[in-house]
């Protein structure tokens, strides 16, 4: 008969770095969506005004509208009201840039994401030299 095996445990240093590990990856995964959540779109830049613009003139055609016309009128009410909503709400970044920016050369380091990765994604240039993140090859 076999030996049992031994219970391994974990030591509580090793413990700690798992939660830090942890930690660190949700301070990036919440900044980096935030971050592609909000990225600047192609074009002209559209702004409160012009979305209640189009969302009033909308309504007025919804108005006399009739068959597949009103269909895509509602649906494009609706994407209206959505984006009207978004755009009012506005975004405070500075918090999770904080946090980002206190555990992304850490995060960084133990995961072999080099600078050029980071601004491939589109992390700014500013908040990577806050960071401690080093412009080097990469």
């Amino acid at each position: 008969m076999a030996a049992p095996k031994k219970k391994s445990t974990m030591t509580a240093e090793h413990k700690a770095k798992l939660a830090a590990g942890r930690n660190e990856s949700r301070a990036v995964a919440r900044y980096l969506e935030a971050l592609e959540a909000h990225r600047p779109k192609q074009g002209r830049k559209r702004t409160t005004e012009s979305v209640a613009k189009q969302l009033a003139q909308t309504e007025t055609e919804l108005k006399s509208a009739t068959g597949i016309v009103r269909l895509e009128l509602l649906q494009r009410q609706r994407d209206l009201k959505v984006e009207a909503e978004r755009l009012s709400e506005g975004v405070d970044l500075s918090a999770l840039e904080a946090e980002f920016v206190k555990v992304a050369r850490s995060y960084g380091d133990r995961k072999g994401i080099t600078y050029g990765t980071w601004r491939d994604f589109g992390v700014a240039a500013d908040v990577l030299k806050k960071a401690g993140i080093a412009r080097t090859r990469g």
